[in-house]
C-alpha cells in the first residue's frame, strides 16, 4: 500500500510505475476501437499507459480508479476504509485554495480550434454514434453562483470547438433550463487527468448532501487542493489537472446524440442533446490524456461506492448493528446490494432491505447476510443464499416501484420490482450453522506463508 496520498495525476503514476503497477503499450494505437479493446482486457481495473496514439504526439492513460484496492492506494489507505473515508469526507470536506497560477494553463488556446486535433477523442464500441469524451470532470456553479459543483458529463465530438453533453441530473438539467428560459448560455469547465479520489467525489449526490466536492475530494486526499481561475468563464479548476476545457452550454439549441455505449452495457436511444461551444483550451506542458473505458469497473466502482456511502448511512438508522455494505460491479454498482449485520433481532435483515430501498431507488435487489460471511466474495454470499434461505419465508417482492431509467426492464414497463433475501440464519438455530473450520497454529502459518 502507498504510505501516502497522491493528489495529481503525475505524482500517482510516478509511485505507481516505481511498484510496476502500470501496464505500458509500446506501440502506436488507433484511437478509433483499438485503444479501448486493449483498456477493456484490464476490465477497466488495470492501470495502462498508452505511449504513442495515432496522429497525435501525447501519451494517454486509462484504468486508473477501476480496482478497489488501488484506489485506496492512491488516497493512502485500505480498501476497507474507503466508504467510512468517504463519509468522513463529504462531513469534514477541506476547502479548495486559489492560487494565481498553476501547471494547468502552462498553455493557452483561444480563438479558433478543433478539440479532436488538439487530443485522441475514442470511439469505444462498434455502434457509437461518433467520438466521445467521457472521463472529463465538469465544474459548474450554482445559479447564484455561490457553490460550485462536479461531475462526469459524456460529450459526443461535433467536429471544431463543439460537442453534445449528456445533462441527464435533475438538479443540473433544472438549471440549465432556467438559464434557457432566459437566454443566457451555462458557463461548465471540463477536467481532464485528475487523481481516483477527484473522480470518487464527483460521484457523490448533489440532492442530497449540495456540498462542494473538490473540498470532498480535498478531505479524501487529506490535502486541501489548490485552483486556478479559468481564462474565458468565471469557475475555478484543479491547479495540477492536465487538461481543461472552458465553454459554455449553449441556449436553444440541440443536436443528436447517440447511440452510445452506456454504463449497464447496452446502448442507449439517440435523443437530442444540448450543445456546448467552447472558447479555451489551457494544458499542462506534454499534457497527460485521460479517459475511461465506458461500462468497466472504472465507471462503476467510483459510482458504487459513492452510493455505499448513502447507503450504509441510511440502513445504519434502522438497523444499528450493520457492518458492511456492497453494491456489486455485477449489478451495474447500483442495482444489486450486499448488505452484513450483527444480526440480534429477527426482522432486522428484512428491515435492512425496506430501508436499503427507500435509500436509492435504481436498487432493485438486496441480500442481507449474517457478518460472518465476506460481502465482496460472491461465492461466499451465493453460499448464504443457498444454505440459509427459504425462498417462502426469506424473499419478498415489491411490485411496481420507482427504478432506473437507464435499465431496459425497467424501461419496457416505466416501473421496477423490488426483491429483497434475508439470508441470515434464525437467531435460535445458530448452532445449526457454524461454519467448518481449520485450525492453525502461528507456526504453521509461519512455515507455510499462510496470511
Amino acid at each position: 500500500m502507498s504510505t501516502r496520498a497522491h493528489a495529481n495525476l503525475r505524482e500517482l503514476l510516478e509511485n505507481w510505475e516505481q511498484r510496476q503497477l502500470v501496464r505500458h503499450v509500446h506501440h502506436e494505437v488507433d484511437p478509433e476501437y483499438e485503444l479501448a479493446a486493449i483498456v477493456k482486457t484490464g476490465e477497466g481495473k488495470q492501470p495502462f499507459y498508452f505511449e504513442k496514439i495515432k496522429g497525435y504526439d501525447m501519451p494517454m492513460v486509462a484504468g486508473l480508479g477501476g480496482d478497489r484496492e488501488l484506489l485506496a492506494d492512491s488516497m493512502g489507505i485500505k480498501s476497507s476504509e474507503l466508504v467510512s473515508k468517504l463519509i468522513n469526507s463529504i462531513v469534514n470536506p477541506l476547502k479548495t485554495s486559489r492560487v494565481s497560477s498553476g501547471a494547468v494553463q502552462q498553455n493557452v488556446v483561444t480563438g479558433s480550434f478543433n478539440l479532436g486535433e488538439l487530443f485522441p477523442i475514442c470511439k469505444y464500441h462498434k455502434d457509437d454514434s461518433g467520438f466521445y469524451l467521457v472521463s472529463g470532470i465538469m465544474v459548474v456553479k450554482d445559479s447564484n453562483g455561490d457553490k460550485r459543483y462536479t461531475s462526469i458529463r459524456r460529450m459526443q465530438f461535433l467536429g471544431g470547438n463543439r460537442t453534445n453533453i449528456l445533462i441527464s441530473s435533475p438538479e443540473l438539467y433544472k438549471q440549465f433550463l432556467s438559464n434557457e428560459q432566459r437566454n443566457l448560455p451555462m458557463e461548465i469547465a471540463v477536467m481532464f487527468g485528475v487523481v481516483p479520489a477527484v473522480v470518487l467525489a464527483s460521484q457523490i449526490s448533489t440532492h442530497l448532501y449540495h456540498c462542494d466536492k473538490l473540498d470532498v475530494a480535498g478531505a479524501l486526499l487529506g490535502t486541501p487542493l489548490e485552483v486556478v481561475s479559468c481564462k474565458t468563464v468565471d469557475l475555478d479548476v484543479l491547479a495540477d489537472a492536465e487538461v481543461v476545457l472552458e465553454g459554455k452550454i449553449l441556449p436553444h439549441i440541440r443536436e443528436p446524440e447517440g447511440p452510445f455505449g452506456e454504463l449497464g452495457g447496452y446502448y442507449g436511444d439517440q435523443t437530442l442533446q444540448p450543445v456546448v461551444e467552447f472558447s479555451a483550451v489551457t494544458y499542462r506542458d506534454q499534457p497527460i490524456w485521460q479517459t475511461i473505458y465506458p461500462s468497466s469497473f472504472e465507471e462503476h466502482t467510483p459510482m458504487a461506492l459513492a452510493r455505499e456511502a448513502t447507503l450504509l448511512s441510511t440502513v445504519r438508522q434502522v438497523v444499528p448493528e450493520i457492518t458492511g455494505v456492497h453494491l456489486t460491479v455485477g449489478g451495474i454498482g447500483r442495482y444489486h446490494a450486499v448488505i452484513s449485520i450483527n444480526k440480534r433481532t429477527e426482522g432486522d435483515a428484512k428491515q435492512a432491505c425496506l430501508a436499503a430501498f427507500a435509500s436509492d431507488k435504481d436498487l432493485k435487489h438486496v441480500v442481507v447476510v449474517n457478518d460472518d460471511i465476506d460481502i465482496f466474495n460472491p461465492k461466499d454470499v451465493e453460499w448464504a443464499i443457498a444454505t440459509r434461505v427459504q425462498a417462502d419465508l426469506d424473499v419478498f417482492i415489491v411490485p411496481g416501484a420507482k427504478g432506473s431509467p437507464l435499465e431496459p426492464s425497467h424501461q419496457l414497463r416505466g416501473v421496477s420490482a423490488k426483491m429483497g433475501i434475508d439470508a441470515t440464519y434464525p437467531l435460535h438455530a445458530a448452532e445449526a450453522y457454524r461454519r467448518t473450520s481449520i485450525p492453525m497454529s502461528d507456526e504453521w502459518q509461519s512455515k507455510w506463508n499462510i496470511t
